[in-house]
């Protein structure tokens, strides 16, 4: 992500075209008390009624013309932030879909939605109307206090010295409320995490009926955060009508000096009228200094915030100069490959080739590591030790894209998108697509009738997560995801977890079928297995025992036990 002064510099010909006419509206708003000067002067006190059309014509062309320029800045500033805020928020995403899987593991979605939504709106509100606005009162001040000083310089040591007093309590409110908008970004991203895991788990929630302690969880947080925001209200109450006052008596003060420097003929009646106008004009940045400054360190908390997000850099990188394949034909060996995680050994020393065409059988305890070779095949995280290679090459000299695109993987947990079933199917391939494959791969995955008998068939929109379906259908629109994608690797973890032994066995037929395809099924279940060209069996992150299943049950070990233990004796199968 960019830094916010290069979105800035971007859009400089836009922020130009809104500064011109800012610039020319406070003129505008300059010239007004002039002209109000001369029809008093002129016309009230001289006598001459000839001039009043001219001049009254005058003050309506600043009126239209304020309000076209004005018009201008403001839509612009508006449009200016809100592209901003569109392509911060772009390059956020981006940003954090290329961070590793592992940041994700130690980040909750909740504060990423906070950051990518709530925070980003924040800055784009500052570089919008807030920041026009901020901008505005500078440039007006300055222009109003010129003007002023030109008819009284005696006298603008008046407003000079409000002015001053209301930056200084601006300044002081400003500190005091940048801890408090620190701690409600803070405290609106755990809000937001916990309301989203219990509205995505809530068929887990009614499960264990923990309705009651979830709703007091959530209402903790939110009471925390009604805490924090009505300290930022009380700070607000405290120094705002400091603000409203020194906007109030500014006129009115102006207006009894400047009547004794008439009395004294320091100025005359005209003058007076238009620097007690130009005092008026000082009114409304004073008021809005307090809510100024509480949206400028609103959105100082919320870049910080942004700023940690955009400092996190992904833990694995592409090779400069990536190897290309020409044509990936689906060889992997593990080599010696070790992985550990904080110090935690996950893997040792597993080495292991499957030929193109050919497939590997994983099995072993929960927590043997058999996913995690999913993950180092796919090059989400880098072995300790040894290497990967995807025909012959180290998947660390080939890009990500080559490496996970010749990758298709049914995940042990099924994710859908809320989408309609085809969507979700040609999720892989979705530009290229027809229905005809669709129906194929459905009808590969063991899914085509289930799918056919809805009422919109294909173009049923199922739930989040999908919602709706049952175990064994998500997986099954899972499988046919995996299989329409045609990649030279399928990888199946887990993935007949939740079907019947009947519907099992046809995908298993089906696949054997699929002959120029590398296949790792990871299983607990031997029938899912049991057919592979070779099985490994994991134990503590080794590999404890490998073989085909005929030698592997000769072998009397742990596969042989968890076949027993499945299946009864050894005889009832062969």
């Amino acid at each position: 992500m960019k830094k916010l002064h290069i979105y800035v510099l971007k859009h400089w010909p836009f922020y130009l075209l809104a500064l011109i006419s800012m610039f020319i509206a406070i003129g505008l708003d300059m010239l007004y008390p002039q002209i109000t000067k001369v029809i008093v002067n002129e016309v009230f006190v001289s006598g001459d009624m000839n001039r009043l059309p001219m001049l009254l014509a005058a003050i309506v062309v600043c009126g239209v013309g304020r309000a076209i320029f004005g018009y201008i800045k403001e839509f612009t500033f508006d449009r200016n932030g809100a592209t901003i805020g569109t392509e911060m928020r772009r390059d956020i995403f981006s940003h954090v879909q290329g961070l590793s899987i592992d940041y994700f593991d130690q980040t909750n979605t909740g504060e990423l939605m906070a950051r990518v939504k709530d925070d980003v709106d924040k800055i784009w509100n500052v570089l919008g109307f807030v920041g026009m606005l901020v901008i505005e009162v500078v440039v007006h001040v300055a222009s109003v206090l010129y003007c002023m000083f030109h008819l009284n310089w005696k006298l603008t040591f008046v407003p000079i010295a409000f002015m001053i007093a209301s930056a200084a309590v601006a300044i002081i409110m400003e500190k005091k409320l940048d801890k408090v908008y620190e701690d409600i970004s803070e405290e609106n991203a755990i809000l937001t995490t916990v309301a989203e895991e219990n509205l995505a788990g809530v068929r887990t929630v009614k499960a264990f009926a923990r309705e009651k302690f979830e709703i007091e969880k959530f209402l903790s947080h939110n009471k925390r955060y009604y805490e924090l925001n009505m300290q930022q209200s009380k700070t607000l109450v405290r120094y705002y009508p400091f603000f409203q006052f020194v906007g109030t008596m500014l006129p009115v003060v102006c207006t009894i000096l400047g009547g004794f420097s008439v009395l004294k003929q320091e100025m005359d009646i005209g003058s007076l009228v238009a620097y007690v106008e130009y005092s008026r004009n000082c009114t409304w940045p004073m008021q809005m200094l307090g809510w100024l400054a509480n949206d400028v360190s609103s959105a100082l908390a919320s870049k910080k915030k942004i700023d940690k997000i955009v400092k996190q850099q992904a833990n694995l990188t592409e090779s400069e100069k990536p190897v290309i394949l020409d044509e990936v034909k689906g060889e992997i060996t593990f080599e010696h490959v070790s992985f550990s995680v904080d110090e935690k050994e996950i893997l040792e020393d597993i080495s292991f080739t499957v030929p193109q065409g050919k497939t590997l059988g994983i099995m072993g305890a929960t927590g043997s590591g058999k996913s995690t070779i999913v993950n180092l095949m796919q090059r989400f995280f880098d072995p300790v030790e040894g290497e990967v290679r995807l025909d012959g090459v180290n998947i660390k000299d080939l890009s990500f894209q080559q490496v996970r695109g010749s990758n298709a993987v049914v995940m042990q947990d099924v994710f859908l998108f809320s989408d309609t079933i085809a969507e979700n199917i040609k999720m892989g391939k979705r530009q290229a697509m027809s229905l005809e494959e669709i129906q194929k791969a459905s009808a590969f995955a063991q899914a085509k009738n289930f799918i056919e008998e809805l009422e919109h068939s294909y173009e049923t929109v199922i739930g989040e997560r999908g919602v709706g379906l049952s175990g064994g259908q998500k997986q099954r629109i899972s499988i046919a995801r995996a299989i329409s994608k045609e990649c030279p690797i399928l990888v199946m973890d887990d993935s007949t977890s939740a079907l019947d032994m009947e519907t099992e066995r046809e995908i298993q037929k089906e696949l054997e079928q699929l002959k120029g395809t590398t296949k790792i099924i990871i299983a607990h279940r031997i029938s899912a297995v049991r057919h592979a060209d070779e099985i490994i069996y994991l134990e503590n992150g080794r590999i404890a025992e490998r073989g085909t299943h005929e030698e592997l049950l000769e072998k009397k070990g742990l596969y042989y036990d968890t076949y027993v233990v499945q299946y009864g004796e050894v005889s009832v199968w062969q």
